[in-house]
């Protein structure tokens, strides 16, 4: 059975590129646009789909890819998944969707594949963007192509150092808001009381030092998106502010009672276990449920295998410049070997190490074992209570053996801790266990 030269025709006017084949994966058609994109020096029809986008012998679902054919077949409907294709220019991420065309018998006689670059990642080292071919990698940005279209709202978890921000500018990019601002607003270091002005803006004499009116970060990213990152750290009577922006799409700048209309998509982000803070009473259930819309789970770097020896060549080139250093295939499987708990900054701040140790053009083990070393901390002194550090250096408590009043004791343990923190104060006070009002009062009491 042939197809219709209208539908050929049809698609060679469309500017995606796209491909129309059979049942046999065979190619019968494929526009300008496809053939650009693809192979512009040999004829694509009658090859296999899997070979011409993949260079693969056998179909994608044989290969450990996953096969929009196999699945509109099992669904009967039109499929959409996300793949890693080869181009003359190297392998770019590609959102395909692929509708079934029934013949006179009603079944599917044949297939079009729709193919849409997605532009903010990659599948080898590149000097911009989120980088990555693991599975693990790839399942998160599948999820990130399928949400960014839409106006959902977005909550981005995983441990820190895995690229949040990096990936809510690729939503905001693959998004009809590309155009429009991305405004980030980190929640952890707006202190409670300038929180609602920053994002809400003020009216001139709102309050001490309001001197001009100013709108706030969501009147910046208006049309676009605003992006809360750390998003955990809010204070409670700010989430409920929040909460009125989210479900009325409207806020009040501070000493105004005239609403205003936000025209924003919301993306946030954190690393905390939101849904215990819900338990615990820190976090309003409400708002919980308003941001978690669509939820992505971002991949530590442990659990995305392959990945190290793409990031590495691509972060170097970031932090080393103008030098141009190569890693030996020694320093690449020292890298792979470490466990990275704090995930691709970490990475990033090795690289930054190690090139300042390599006199060279060429990184070798040693380098990247030195630096890796220079990186480690010192030993702490064991801990007394959980949570508090040995304080004492003598046995009463003092450095000349006196006992110390329980007041004096816990300043001591404070500053100590302060000392040894690279963290927020925020999660300083979660390990604490105290709220971050308590802690504050408590750090000014030491000066």
């Amino acid at each position: 059975m042939k197809p219709l030269p209208e539908l050929t025709a049809f698609l060679e006017g469309l500017p995606e590129p796209h491909i129309l084949f059979d049942a046999q994966y065979r190619i019968l058609a494929a526009n300008a646009a496809y053939r650009r994109q693809y192979s512009p020096e040999r004829s694509v029809v009658g090859r296999c789909c899997y070979e011409v986008s993949h260079h693969f012998a056998v179909p994608c679902d044989q290969a450990g890819e996953s096969c929009p054919l196999a699945q509109s077949r099992a669904s009967g409907q039109r499929e959409r998944v996300l793949h890693l294709h080869h181009t003359p220019q190297g392998e770019e991420y590609v959102n395909i969707e692929l509708s079934p065309l029934p013949g006179p018998d009603g079944q599917p006689a044949f297939y079009v594949e729709k193919m849409e670059p997605l532009r903010v990642a990659q599948g080898q080292p590149s000097a911009q963007g989120l980088i990555g071919r693991s599975e693990a990698f790839q399942r998160m940005l599948a999820l990130v192509a399928r949400v960014a279209p839409s106006r959902a709202t977005v909550l981005l978890l995983g441990e820190s150092g895995t690229g949040k921000e990096l990936v809510a500018r690729a939503v905001h990019e693959a998004s009809p808001r590309a155009g429009k601002p991305l405004v980030a607003v980190d929640c952890s270091s707006l202190p409670e009381n300038l929180f609602e002005s920053e994002l809400f803006g003020h009216e001139r004499g709102a309050f001490t030092g309001a001197s001009t009116a100013k709108g706030g970060l969501v009147e910046a990213a208006s049309g676009g998106t605003l992006f809360l990152d750390e998003v955990g750290d809010i204070p409670l009577p700010m989430q409920v502010k929040l909460l009125r922006l989210l479900e009325t799409g409207t806020y009040r700048r501070v000493g105004s009672t005239d609403l205003r209309h936000a025209d924003i998509r919301v993306v946030s982000a954190t690393h905390r276990d939101l849904e215990r803070m819900v338990a615990e009473g820190r976090f309003r259930e409400d708002l919980y449920y308003r941001l978690c819309t669509f939820p992505i789970q971002l991949p530590s770097l442990r659990d995305r295998s392959g990945d190290v020896a793409l990031l590495a060549p691509a972060l170097l080139e970031r932090v080393a410049a103008p030098r141009r250093l190569q890693l030996s295939p020694a320093a690449l499987a020292v890298l792979e070997a470490q466990d990275f708990p704090g995930n691709v900054r970490e990475l990033r701040n090795l690289l930054e190490r190690t090139a300042l140790l390599c006199d060279g053009e060429r990184i070798e083990a040693e380098h990247v074992r030195e630096a890796i070393a220079t990186g480690r901390r010192p030993a702490l002194r064991p801990a007394a209570p959980p949570g508090l550090p040995a304080l004492t250096d003598g046995p009463g408590g003092t450095p000349d053996g006196r006992p110390a009043d329980l007041k004096t004791l816990e300043r001591a343990a404070l500053r100590e801790m302060v000392e040894r923190h690279t963290g927020s104060r925020s999660e300083l006070a979660e390990r604490l266990g105290i709220s971050e009002r308590s802690l504050y009062r408590k750090l000014k009491a030491l000066t």
